[in-house]
This record gives structure tokens, C-alpha cells and sequence, in this order.
């Protein structure tokens, strides 16, 4: 058979003849400078193929060369705290070997293979091991295990094993059957790996964020939807997700984002301490930039590796966090590639299948039981930013996130004006795993959380709805209790809603002091209500004194939490509920 060669090229897109016997989604190298792509349709002996690489200087019959393999992430020792390109390559060694601009053709290895891990065996001669046991662990980083398990599809009686220094691609081990066993393996992006069963998602993924854990809450192993347009805070969401939340593992994946956004998350990174280990954020890790001036198809592609990636460290009983930074761009580069091949059209020139393929990928989202012998469950929680055109959420990439995510954090440009952050407009946004967390949360939080909740969330409800009246009649035209309530919803904005991420005391919220405010807020609602309908006056409850305080216990000290707390507690106890005039 002659060699395949290019008879069609058009942007990334590459057909190439004759390609009779290759399989979809297999890798290739196209051209003189052998450029990365993949299959993306065969029919008869033409393939058609996109191209992870510039394309520009590209000629009719150059050679395509097949590798029989599909694209595939290297998992091992060193992914934390590096940074990759859409397909894997480190960014750190291209620049230091070929500037800073990434070449056509380039190849660089994800894992260094010189570096030396030092392994310690946990299994034996004469072990039957099954796909997921463990082998032995690397100690990757300080305080963090790295496990190293028998791969998915790999089983038998260990022959050899011993510990050691080793490369990751040095044998560690040997099966009966002559399998080698090696530090690192090799996993197929687009197919998820496998797990023993899903968990109920019934333990939330604790933000440190009020607004999310108290009205929005995502459970672990769920996903989320974080729409806003410009100047909401969608990054500074996801570097606080980072910082704060309870995450094992953090997976950041910069797609089609601009370079300088791009840039401030790789300065920033390393400057985030998270407050529980005292070390950089980024040395739990793995950062993907796909920016917009890097080729479209890669950008496709790179939202799968980021999952691939936090699906391998779920399978070691870790809690991974996957966040990107935007799906609205992998949409658009899927309408691009939609486009070149010729599809039909569907709303606003996305594919058809925009829905069904981001539901797909957020399939991979879950709490599982891992493979293997005992291990504590793994999850992976994609958090997935959205950049809707002008703020527009009836867009289709906003649209179809909301057919598949299980919460919504929709943020509004209007409270970001007035520095409200989160900018989370709570009568947009929405969870779905409530029910799920609840015990949870009351367990870990308070016992009343739910009713809490659902008390304060009426509250806010009644307060929009009495602010359009109040536009129409003024302020001063409504009841008492009417005027209590917006003046109660201002202080429930201001100290459960709003959160500071520069505030040392503040800046994360674990549930017990969420739930402290929550309730005294709750209390101070309910007792000034029963006063004002028992004939007190607005004017005569000490709502000033009551505001102020809330604030001091928002922005005190752990240590001082429960005295403030105290504080607020007597200024409440001071509204006393008069006796009814007899009749």
C-alpha cells in the first residue's frame, strides 16, 4: 500500500488518502514537521484528520504517517505543579528548549524521564493483583502520596518487584505473565476510566464560599455552571475554589482564555497558600493552557486531558477539583471543527450535539469507589466557567449547561458594579443537590441548617419582589413589616452573601460560622416580626446596634467568633415582644 498523503487541507482540518485501515480518533503526524493530530472521520480509504498545531506552510502531499494509537495523557510522578499545553506537553521545557512561542512539531514528554523517583513496593512476590491495587507509593511532594497502581486492564501474579529509585519509565516489577510494571502509565483521553460503582453524591464540596455552601450548595463528584460576562468574577471564583475549597487536588484548565489572563493565573498560583497545609496552591496542581492564540483544535482537546488527569488522582482515593476557565471557548472551538467538516448547523452555528457532548464530559464528574483492594473513595467536581456574549444567558453554551449541570452560580454584572462579590445572583441561580447534602451539612454545620436556608430564601424572594413595589410608592408607603424585611434581606446581602477575598478572618467561611450567621440573622427576622405584630414600632427595634454587631461577627477571629456571637445574641434578646391590648 503507498503511503497516506494530504489531498485537502482547510484551517486544522486535513484529509488524507489512502487511510483505509485507520481507527477513529487515532494520532497522526502530518506533514514534513510532523504536526500532532487526529482522526476525526473516515469514509472509504479518506480520513479526515484536525490538526493540534499551526498548519500555516502546509502543502498538498505531504505525507501522513499513522501511529495506531489513540491520544493519550502519561500519568505519574511529576504532573503536580507542572503546566501543559492542550495534548500534554510541558510548557516550561519547550520554552527553556525552543523559546517562547510553541513551534510546529515540537515534541516534549509530560513527565520528565530523567528525574528519579524514590518507590517503596507495598506489594510482594507471589501477590495477585488486579486492576487499581497498589503497588507501592513516590512521596511526589511533601505530605502528599503518590500511589502507584496496577493500570486498568492489567492483572496477574507479581514476579518481580522491589524498591527503589527509578525513572517513569524504568520497570519497577515484572507479572508472571511477562507484563512490565512501570511508574507511569498511559490512558486514552476521550475514554473515561474506569471504577468500582458510583457513590450518592451526599457530601458537598465545601467552597469556603457562604453563598455557595449555604443557598447553592454542589455536592462532591457534582458539577457546576458559573456563567457571567466580563468583570464578574469568574476567575476570582475559581482561584478561591483553589485556595479555599476542600479539594485534595486542584486541575485548572486555561481554554482559549486570553494569554494575559493565562498569565496572571500562572503568577498568582504559586502566590496562593492554601491555609490548612501552608504550601503554594500549585504544588497540588496541574495547570492546562489551551489560550486563545494557540490552535483551536488542541483547545477542543484539552478539556479531556484535564479530566483524564483528575481522573487519575480520583483513583488513588483523592478529591480532585477540575476547573475551566471557559467552556464557551471548547464550544467555539467545536463549532470551528463543526464548520470545517460540513455539519448541519444548529443554533447560532454550534454543533447539533453541543448538549449531548458537554453532558458526555460531565459524566466523568462523580464520587466513586475506586478500583482495587480498600481505598478511600475518589471524586472529581468539575466547576466549568461560562462566557456568554454580553452577559446573555439565553445564549446556547449557557443554555446547554443548564440541561446537564447539577447547579448554577450565575453571576450578574449589576452586583459586581456595586463590588459585590461573589457577584451570585441568588434569584438565578439554583442547586439541584440540596436534598442530597442536607444531613451533611446539619451534622457538620448546624441542625437547623435546612430550615435556615429555606427561611432566608423566602426572605430574599420577598425582598425582591417588595423593591419593585417600593420603586412604584416609595420606601416610606410600606407596612412595618414590610420595611423590616428589605432592612433584614440588606444585612442577610451583606454579611452571609458578600465575603472579602482579601478579609484574613473572612475570606473562607467554614460551615459552623456560616451557620452562626445564618441563624442569628433567621432569629433576628423572626423576633422583630413577632414584635411588630404584636404593635412595637420599626423605630423602636435597635436594628442600627444589630447590624453593626453582625458585621464584627462576620469579620472577627476564630477565636473571637463565639464572642461576638454572644454579643449579637443580647442585642436580639433586647427585642421584646409586647403583650396585645386586651380587647
Amino acid at each position: 500500500m503507498s503511503a497516506a498523503t494530504i489531498v485537502r487541507i482547510a484551517g486544522a482540518i486535513v484529509e488524507a488518502q489512502p487511510m483505509a485501515n485507520v481507527a477513529l480518533y487515532e494520532l497522526a503526524y502530518v506533514g514534513e514537521a510532523r504536526l500532532l493530530s487526529e482522526v476525526i472521520r473516515v469514509r472509504g480509504d479518506t480520513a479526515m484528520l484536525q490538526v493540534f498545531e499551526d498548519t500555516t506552510g502546509l502543502q498538498l502531499g505531504a505525507p501522513v504517517t499513522p501511529t495506531g494509537s489513540p491520544l493519550s495523557a502519561q500519568l505519574g510522578p511529576g504532573l503536580l505543579g507542572g503546566m501543559l499545553d492542550g495534548v500534554g506537553r510541558p510548557l516550561d521545557v519547550i520554552a527553556r528548549t525552543a523559546g517562547d512561542f510553541v513551534p510546529a512539531g515540537v515534541a516534549a514528554p509530560t513527565l520528565d524521564p530523567e528525574r528519579r523517583w524514590r518507590f517503596e513496593a507495598s506489594a510482594r512476590v507471589g501477590d495477585v493483583v488486579a486492576p487499581g491495587d497498589e503497588l507501592g507509593i513516590v512521596n511526589e511532594q511533601e505530605d502528599f502520596v503518590h500511589r502507584i497502581l496496577v493500570p486498568p486492564g492489567v492483572h496477574g501474579t507479581v514476579a518481580a518487584l522491589g524498591s527503589g529509585e527509578y525513572t517513569v519509565e524504568d520497570s519497577i516489577g515484572t507479572l508472571r505473565d511477562g507484563t512490565l510494571l512501570r511508574l507511569a502509565q498511559r490512558w486514552p483521553l476521550r475514554i473515561a476510566r474506569p471504577f468500582a460503582r458510583r457513590l450518592p453524591p451526599d457530601r458537598p464540596f465545601v467552597t469556603g464560599q457562604r453563598v455557595f455552601d449555604f443557598l447553592f450548595p454542589v455536592a462532591e463528584g457534582g458539577s457546576a455552571a458559573v456563567p457571567g460576562g466580563f468583570g464578574t468574577g469568574k476567575t476570582i471564583i475559581e482561584h478561591s475554589l483553589a485556595k479555599y475549597s476542600d479539594a485534595d487536588l486542584v486541575v485548572y484548565v486555561g481554554c482559549g482564555e486570553r494569554g494575559n489572563e493565562m498569565a496572571e493565573v500562572v503568577q498568582e498560583f504559586p502566590k496562593l497558600v492554601n491555609p490548612t497545609s501552608r504550601r503554594s496552591v500549585m504544588s497540588r496542581a496541574v495547570l492546562i493552557a489551551n489560550t486563545s492564540n494557540m490552535p483551536v483544535a488542541a483547545r477542543e482537546a484539552s478539556i479531556y486531558l484535564g479530566v483524564t488527569i483528575a481522573e487519575y488522582y480520583r483513583d488513588m482515593g483523592y478529591r480532585v477539583a477540575l476547573m475551566i476557565d471557559s467552556i464557551s471557548r471548547w464550544a467555539e472551538a467545536l463549532r470551528e471543527i463543526s464548520s470545517r467538516l460540513q455539519e448541519m448547523p444548529g443554533e447560532e452555528g454550534y454543533p447539533t450535539s453541543l448538549s449531548a457532548r458537554f453532558g458526555t464530559f460531565l459524566e466523568r464528574a462523580g464520587r466513586v469507589a475506586p478500583l482495587g483492594a480498600q481505598r478511600s473513595p475518589g471524586a472529581v467536581t468539575i466547576v466549568s466557567a461560562i462566557s456568554p456574549p454580553g452577559g446573555d444567558f439565553s445564549e446556547p453554551v449557557t443554555q446547554a449547561a443548564l440541561r446537564v449541570t447539577g447547579a448554577l452560580w450565575a453571576l450578574d454584572a449589576g452586583l459586581a458594579h456595586q463590588r459585590h462579590f461573589p457577584a451570585v445572583d441568588w434569584s438565578t441561580s439554583y442547586s439541584l443537590y440540596v436534598e442530597s447534602v442536607a444531613d451533611w451539612f446539619a451534622k457538620e454545620g448546624g441542625s437547623e441548617w435546612m430550615t435556615a436556608r429555606t427561611e432566608l430564601s423566602a426572605l430574599l424572594q420577598r425582598d425582591q419582589e417588595l423593591r419593585e413595589i417600593a420603586g412604584l410608592v416609595g420606601l416610606s408607603a410600606l407596612a412595618d413589616v414590610d420595611r423590616l424585611t428589605i432592612e433584614v434581606a440588606d444585612l442577610v446581602r451583606d454579611v452571609v452573601l458578600r465575603q472579602s477575598a482579601y478579609d484574613p478572618n473572612d475570606f473562607s467561611s467554614p460551615p459552623r460560622k456560616t451557620y452562626a450567621l445564618v441563624r442569628r440573622c433567621a432569629r433576628l427576622f423572626k423576633q422583630a416580626s413577632a414584635a411588630l405584630a404584636n404593635g412595637a414600632a420599626l423605630s423602636s427595634l435597635p436594628l442600627t446596634e444589630i447590624g453593626p454587631a453582625l458585621v464584627a461577627m462576620r469579620d472577627a477571629p476564630a477565636a473571637e467568633l463565639e464572642a461576638r456571637a454572644t454579643d449579637v445574641d443580647a442585642l436580639i434578646d433586647r427585642i421584646k415582644v409586647p403583650a396585645k391590648a386586651a380587647a
